[in-house]
């Protein structure tokens, strides 16, 4: 058998070193879609956490972007330019154009047009509303702050949680929590809240008390939240519409009910790891509600239930409209101010709609506070900020869900069902009032009213490593109950 020459080999290596060239050049030049959502999920992902959570972007690439495994994020390079709060990110440095921005007071936005003049400009008030609200609602009395609101100032900084930040933890919990086992791996940070105080902690990672982190889809329990705010002032009702003109298409016939219970009917494709509506939406979309309200409808309205981000940005455009001269500042200064939450920040697409479905950073504790909030059922320090009887309707299944979701936004299963139809908590002995906020890579919040009790868990912990806290919870409701005698 005759060995190629030299010249030969060499000729093979050229030619195939310049078909390379030509496949990097022309996926520079047009780069497909899928890469366009990886560069921009990895600007946005390390542009929050650097901006927002001070933490190094290289540590961030490695233990947030590129851990979980997805081929195309292991080759995802960045570049931080802090005098400008600009992320850009790419395959191999330079491929997929991604960008982000972080901007006072509403985070960081994805920038997937690259129009960054615009997007560090953009007015983050609002658009032209897409929906009418009540001129003659008033606005509720200015949000306490300080001490009076539980912030941590420092006449209030040793008293117990959540007047101040001083923490008496149950040695029975805290063992609990030491339990590899139970709080799953990726775990950053568990925080358990029973009667009011903070039994139970567990940092790890590097991370600590005073780490936000990202709650992933529990923002969108936040969002509804922020829509019983507006109830409660008069400014929106759970019946009026959505806001689509009359068309013939039905889509006008959508409430806000229907949005909340993630019944609208419309069309929206929740998978990841693609280019679906919502990574769309996420990566590749100026307009993230405008994205959403553009998907045609395929159910009647409140007859087919179906998981859809699109439904909360939907919902965010809304909020913003209703909250008028407030607009994106609705969150701090009519939530996370009077409930002390100070570390929390709901961010906004380019466009600066609120993305309600996805980004909302937060300490644990700050998290755990709105936990309180809804075991509380929307009173703070005695001020009624939800209609009375509204987290009830949260936690009430949505019809068309079959018992798995709630009619604001939250989940009643903590875990896949094992049998169908059935709910996999009562196997854990887990009360029946409990009900769910849950999130992207392990993010969740049990909020079990009977027991008073509100138990977080934050991380990053990927679908693959099927993590369920089911486990955690019950091992906590246990030792809590022997704790007390």
């Amino acid at each position: 058998m005759t060995t190629p020459s030299r010249k030969v080999l060499l000729r093979i290596a050229v030619s195939l070193a310049l078909l390379l060239a030509v496949v990097l050049l022309a996926v520079w030049i047009k780069p497909p879609d899928i890469l366009r959502v990886g560069a921009n999920y990895s600007a946005k992902v390390i542009c929050s956490n650097v901006f927002l959570a001070g933490r190094d972007p290289e540590e961030v690439l490695r233990s947030d972007v590129q851990a979980p495994g997805i081929a195309l994020l292991r080759l995802m390079r960045v570049s931080v330019d802090r005098e400008h709060r600009v992320v850009r990110a790419g395959l191999l440095g330079f491929i997929g154009d991604g960008l982000a921005v972080a901007r006072p007071g509403v985070g960081c936005a994805s920038v997937p047009d690259g129009d960054l003049d615009f997007a560090t400009h953009a007015s983050v008030a609002a658009p032209r509303a897409v929906i009418s609200v009540s001129s003659t609602a008033s606005v509720s009395a200015t949000a306490p702050t300080g001490a009076e609101a539980g912030a941590g100032s420092s006449a209030g900084a040793s008293e117990l949680w959540p007047d101040g930040n001083t923490v008496a933890t149950s040695n029975a919990l805290n063992r609990v929590l030491a339990d590899d086992s139970l709080a799953g791996p990726g775990m950053r940070a568990i925080v358990v809240v029973e009667h009011g105080r903070i039994v139970a902690e567990r940092y790890t990672g590097g991370f600590s008390a005073a780490a936000p982190l990202l709650g992933w889809s529990m923002t969108k329990s936040v969002l509804a939240g922020l829509v019983g705010l507006l109830v409660n002032e008069g400014r929106l009702t759970l019946e009026q519409s959505a806001g689509w003109p009359a068309s013939g298409d039905g889509r006008d016939t959508i409430r806000i009910a229907d949005l909340l219970a993630m019944s609208s009917g419309l069309r929206f494709n929740e998978a990841y790891g693609v280019v679906s509506d919502v990574t769309r939406m996420l990566y590749l979309e100026r307009d993230i509600a405008g994205f959403a309200r553009a998907q045609p409808l395929l159910h009647p309205p409140g007859s087919f239930w179906s998981y859809s981000s699109g439904s909360a940005n939907i919902l965010s455009r809304i909020v913003q409209d209703a909250a008028g001269s407030l607009a994106a500042a609705y969150p701090a200064e009519k939530l996370f101010k009077p409930l002390g939450m100070t570390s929390a920040t709901m961010e906004t697409d380019e466009y600066g709609t609120l993305v309600g479905s996805s980004y909302m950073y937060a300490t644990a504790r700050d998290w755990a506070r709105y936990g309180q909030f809804l075991v509380q059922d929307g009173i703070w320090r005695g001020q009624e900020m939800l209609p009375r009887g509204y987290v009830t309707m949260m936690a009430t299944p949505a019809t068309a869900s079959g018992g798995e979701y709630g009619q604001g936004l939250v989940w009643l299963w903590g875990a896949d069902a094992i049998e169908p139809g059935k709910n996999p908590d009562a196997t854990y002995g887990i009360p029946a009032d409990t009900f769910w906020l849950e999130g992207h890579d392990g993010q969740s919040m049990a909020v079990i009213r009977s027991r008073e009790l509100v138990i977080v868990r934050l991380g990053l912990t990927p679908s693959s490593d099927h993590y369920q806290p089911d486990s955690l919870v019950k091992a906590i409701l246990d030792a809590s109950s022997q704790s007390r005698y």
